[in-house]
């Protein structure tokens, strides 16, 4: 399994730590990125500003631990901590069925959402931190499940993962993030039962028949 890469932003879990660390979080969701400078962050997690420095060069190493930390606690949330094993119908409808919990039930994820998608204009690459966090090593994995199951003959696991991914994230922002669902509603059940159908059975037809079933 492809395990999100956390670079250079490795952090012990001191008391200190924890404490910016969950200082910088309230201040970045209240204030924004731009609105947020080391010194509120220092006064939010009660330490001095040298010991925010200390351990965090600038705001943009601190917002992205920041980001790193939020996407290896989703990662490990949906994935866990072994590989992708079982049928391939049971394990992608979990696997969707549990991203779409943790990204829609989750007050602090759609909060932080909502800021790095409102700030990735001026500041993209705090938004290519996240992409690299949890969307690389997501398609990475599901690619790589996908590829292992050559009974499928699915032509291109890399699409195909980005297309299960793409769904499920474009719903979660629909909805919860950009406050849709009472605009476009629908159950998530109805997408992930789709979106398995659309792999795994569609696959299943092409296997059987020799080309999709109409």
């Amino acid at each position: 399994m492809v395990r999100p890469k956390i670079g250079e932003i490795e952090r012990g879990h001191s008391d200190k730590v924890e404490k910016i660390l969950q200082g910088a979080m309230r201040e970045f969701l209240k204030q924004g990125y731009a609105g947020t400078s080391m010194d509120r962050v220092a006064e939010a997690a009660g330490v001095s500003k040298a010991t925010v420095y200390s351990h965090f060069q600038d705001k943009v190493g601190l917002f992205s631990a920041l980001i790193e930390r939020l996407a290896r606690k989703q990662f490990q949330s949906i994935f866990g901590q072994h590989p992708l094993v079982g049928e391939p119908f049971v394990v992608l409808r979990s696997l969707a069925k549990t991203a779409l919990e943790q990204m829609m039930t989750d007050p602090e994820y759609l909060a932080f959402e909502r800021v790095l998608i409102g700030e990735s204009v001026r500041f993209p690459e705090l938004a290519q931190v996240f992409i690299r966090s949890i969307a690389k090593p997501a398609i990475e994995t599901i690619s790589q499940y996908l590829g292992s199951h050559p009974e499928l003959k699915i032509p291109d696991p890399e699409a195909t993962a980005r297309i299960l991914i793409g769904s499920i994230a474009h719903f979660a922002i629909t909805q919860k993030v950009l406050y849709g669902e009472d605009i476009i509603p629908m159950e998530s059940d109805r997408l992930i039962d789709a979106l398995t159908h659309l792999i795994v059975t569609s696959a299943e037809a092409t296997n059987n028949n020799g080309k999709v079933s109409s």
